[in-house]
């Protein structure tokens, strides 16, 4: 199938003539993909249907909007979050015990309330930013809806307001062809969904599958209301002992919690993913995929992908400061396991819901473009080494509300086939 693809420049005139490139290579991809399955559905009457149940044909993806297999085959559409109207979640067991001390006086201050307006106004125009250079590297570029998140809502079981829609990573995970919505674990990200409908009911419309994870009540038996965290160690010894804020009463997750290989999905238990949760995973995908879990030496477990992101086949970024207990497993499969550099990010900037190890939080565009942060030269050489090329966007102010590029994205077609990239 023929694609177009245009180039990111380095002048504005440069731009303009990548996005005139742009929309003349989906005018032309559109009457291409017209002919091919006027073409495809001709030649589907006169030949059998292949047998590997592994290969998708050009005519299938054109049928379905939606599918991808891993984290780097080529991106062509995107979901990209909103930092507009974004709210501090109110400081509720779960959130304290995913935040660290020395931000507890910032969510007893303005929790419920929306982050600061300066702040707030820089990481919009980030993603703004980010979204047209996306759109430059030619991929389609998606929008969840703007959302009122102030309003107060009361379950049989709680009461909260939102949050935001800025992470689509953590609420939406694309395996082949279907949109898994997660459940959630905060509260406060009870009804965050509602932001993603009008696109997830516009892709099930067109061919893709659509699964709810079974909603959790959010009682408070879900919680460890007497968490007992103070410091650091404290975590650690917690985190050791694979005690979580999140019980064992009902299943959730968060979808950041998952990363894709092929077949092979890892997972880790952490704050905000339960046992019961990745269970549920597990009978669902089977036995087409097989969900690992896997852990680390890491104090606040929350999303995995700045800890352990899979960036290429058979090659992983992991996190020096949080090793995986089971890295050897990935050894012996003759995957390339590279440790980033430590972050640049000043000690001083924000950080109010994540830690510095963003960095490593990118997003592959495919297997020789990444998506980094320009402010991150350590780790941009690193990639260079690695024969990948850095596509350079800041986003330190939207790092502050708890996510990279990654965590700020969900990939909803990468150009691919289902393999298997891990032998055990």
């Amino acid at each position: 199938m023929l694609r177009v693809r245009c180039l990111r420049g380095g002048s504005r005139g440069a731009e303009a003539a990548h996005l005139i490139g742009t929309m003349v290579g989906r005018a032309v991809t559109g009457w291409v993909q017209r002919a091919f399955r006027s073409t495809a559905s001709s030649a589907a009457a006169v030949q059998p249907a292949a047998a590997d149940e592994d290969t998708v044909s050009d005519s299938d993806r054109l049928e379905c909007p939606v599918c991808a297999y891993n984290e780097w085959d080529p991106l062509e559409e995107v979901i990209v979050g909103r930092a507009e109207n974004a709210r501090v979640p109110p400081f509720t067991v779960e959130v304290k015990a995913n935040t660290y001390e020395k931000y507890w006086p910032f969510y007893q201050k303005y929790g419920g309330q929306t982050f600061p307006e300066e702040h707030s106004k820089k990481a919009v125009a980030e993603i703004e930013e980010m979204c047209n250079i996306l759109r430059l590297e030619g991929v389609t570029v998606r929008r969840p809806e703007p959302i009122d998140w102030s309003f107060q809502y009361t379950t049989p079981d709680f009461t909260s307001t939102g949050m935001y829609a800025a992470m689509p990573r953590d609420i939406l995970l694309v395996v082949g062809n279907e949109i898994i919505e997660a459940p959630m674990a905060w509260r406060a990200r009870f009804f965050e969904y509602r932001a993603y409908r009008p696109l997830i009911k516009e892709y099930f419309q067109k061919g893709a599958k659509w699964t709810t994870a079974p909603k959790p009540t959010m009682a408070d038996e879900l919680y460890d209301q007497d968490y007992p965290i103070r410091t650091v160690e404290d975590r650690h010894k917690l985190a050791a002992q694979g005690k979580f804020v999140t019980t064992e009463h009902e299943p959730c997750f968060d979808a950041a919690d998952f990363i894709r290989a092929g077949r092979d999905i890892f997972v880790q238990r952490s704050q905000v993913t339960n046992f019961m949760g990745i269970e549920w995973m597990q009978r669902h995908l089977a036995p087409t995929y097989k969900v690992h879990i896997i852990s680390f030496t890491d104090p606040n477990p929350m999303h995995i992908d700045a800890t352990f992101n899979i960036i290429g086949p058979g090659l992983v970024l992991s996190n020096p400061d949080r090793p995986c207990h089971q890295i050897k497993m990935f050894e012996k499969a003759g995957w390339n396991v590279v440790k980033p550099p430590t972050p640049l990010i000043p000690d001083d900037h924000p950080l109010w819901m994540s830690s510095k190890w963003l960095s490593m939080n990118v997003l592959m565009l495919d297997e020789k473009r990444v998506m980094v942060d320009a402010n991150e030269t350590s780790i941009q050489k690193m990639f260079e080494r690695l024969g990948i090329t850095p596509i350079k966007v800041s986003i330190r102010h939207a790092n502050s509300l708890g996510g990279g590029f990654h965590c700020w994205t969900a990939d909803v077609r990468r150009r691919g086939t289902l393999q298997s990239y891990f032998s055990y």
